[in-house]
């Protein structure tokens, strides 16, 4: 039996031997991908295989940017985080340093602008009282002298009743804000008023922030309309100034319009035989020419010994003649001036300095100004015009063609007070005293022509008002 399964045997292996044989050719094997790959094979390196069996081989160019990107975005992640670490933590701190602060000081500091607040609104509503009643008793007597129409004090009256209505408007603001934020100055902060122990926060921090925020909306606004109220009232201050005299000069020379008859003579009680003066007066011109004459002095010989003038915009002062003139410009407004002006102008033989001092400040100064000169006696001295040596001068004004000698176009215009004149230099000191607006520069006369003592005699319209 064994012989005869060994034949078939054989016949079965040489069978599948004979099979392999035809098939080795028909069977390949394909190890490529089948999705295309963006790197190409020139980017490719070619592996380089290390001694050791367990190393892997290099990194290309793209795995390293790969590596790289992901580096810096793990850092930036990292600094990101760190910042926002550091600034929840510094902004926590700062938050509780300022509850801690309102905590503690904001009742005190409340108070206290509660208090100057009420204090400030309580002076300025006595000041405005003193003004209105001041307006209401010199109303009269000063429109009647001066022709102020009666409209513009009812204006300036209806304007400080506005304005006194505003500071108790403020005031209550006032106390309503002491009410709603300064009565319980823990309220808000978890501070008990009484004990000062911390209490449970209502609302959490934007309870108290929102709290916070509404307090200074309220300060702002009380703020905002304080100042509106300072604005206003300097606007009615300024105004009212302008209805009196300054320097705390009682009365003054009226010049109502220009006329070679309307002037003022004045006649001092020593000689003007000087070789030093200092001339001051205060003057608010109604409207300036070329030249209008302030104060002038002269004799047959030579009318303009002494001449204070005044031009569109500047201010003139001479000595011993016209060639001899400081001039300073800026002065006064074109026009004429809406406020007073306080002028001086001083001059010395003995260097022959002359200057001319506007407000209380010198603005101008010249040397060598009739140097050695002696001012003669016996001319005439007038305000408000010039003589121009057509006839000698006299205190009565009845002498025939006796206002041929003077100029209407260099008439003054407007009102003059605080005349005084001086046989020696002032000092800067003693100038800026008189050029006080609000001061009492009208007490201080000079020793050769006296505001308040020295005749002066008004000619033509010219007048002495309140």
């Amino acid at each position: 039996m064994f012989r005869w399964r060994l034949p078939q045997a054989v016949c079965v292996l040489s069978a599948c031997v004979c099979l392999v044989l035809t098939y080795e050719d028909d069977i390949e094997v394909n190890y490529a991908d089948t999705y295309y790959n963006e790197i190409t094979e020139g980017d490719m390196a070619e592996p380089t295989l290390s001694p050791g069996p367990c190393s892997s081989p290099d990194l290309t160019k793209w795995d390293k940017i790969f590596s790289m990107l992901e580096n810096s975005q793990m850092r930036e992640n990292m600094l990101l985080q760190y910042a926002d670490d550091i600034m929840k933590v510094e902004m926590g701190s700062l938050r509780g340093e300022m509850l801690r602060f309102l905590a503690q000081y904001g009742g005190s500091c409340g108070a206290a602008v509660e208090t100057a607040g009420r204090r400030m609104a309580l002076q300025l509503e006595g000041r405005l009282r003193e003004t209105l009643e001041r307006f209401k008793l010199r109303d009269q007597t000063y429109a009647a002298a001066a022709g102020n129409s009666v409209g513009n004090s009812d204006h300036l009256e209806a304007m400080l009743q506005q304005l006194l209505s505003a500071v108790r408007t403020q005031a209550s603001r006032f106390t309503k804000l002491e009410t709603s934020c300064f009565s319980n100055p823990g309220a808000g902060m978890g501070i008990n008023s009484k004990t000062g122990s911390q209490l449970p926060e209502v609302g959490g921090a934007g309870h108290q922030e929102q709290e916070v925020t509404s307090q200074e909306v309220v300060l702002d606004g009380v703020l905002a309309a304080l100042q509106q109220t300072r604005v206003e009232l300097e606007e009615v201050l300024r105004s009212s100034r302008q209805r009196y005299l300054p320097a705390g000069c009682e009365m003054a020379l009226l010049f109502p319009m220009r006329s070679r008859r309307i002037y003022t003579s004045v006649i001092p009680d020593v000689p003007l035989s000087v070789s030093s003066f200092t001339v001051c007066t205060w003057v608010k011109p109604t409207t300036v020419s070329n030249k209008t004459v302030l104060f002038s002095y002269g004799n047959r010989r030579n009318p303009y010994e002494i001449q204070l003038l005044l031009g569109q915009t500047s201010a003139l002062f001479t000595i011993g003649g016209e060639a001899h003139l400081v001039e300073a410009r800026g002065v006064v407004s074109p026009g004429g001036a809406s406020e007073w002006i306080h002028l001086c102008g001083a001059w010395s033989s003995e260097q022959g300095l002359a200057s001319l001092w506007a407000d209380g400040k010198k603005v101008a100064s010249t040397p060598g100004v009739a140097e050695g000169h002696v001012l003669p006696d016996g001319g005439s001295l007038q305000l408000g015009q010039e003589r121009n040596g057509c006839c000698p001068l006299s205190p009565s004004s009845g002498v025939p063609g006796f206002e041929g000698g003077f100029n209407p176009k260099m008439a003054f215009t407007g009102k003059m007070t605080g005349v005084n004149m001086w046989d020696r230099v002032l000092s800067e000191e003693e100038i800026s005293q008189l050029a006080l607006r609000e001061g009492q520069g009208c007490e201080q006369r000079g020793n050769i022509v006296a505001w308040g003592v020295t005749e002066m005699v008004p000619h033509g319209g010219a007048q002495f008002i309140n």
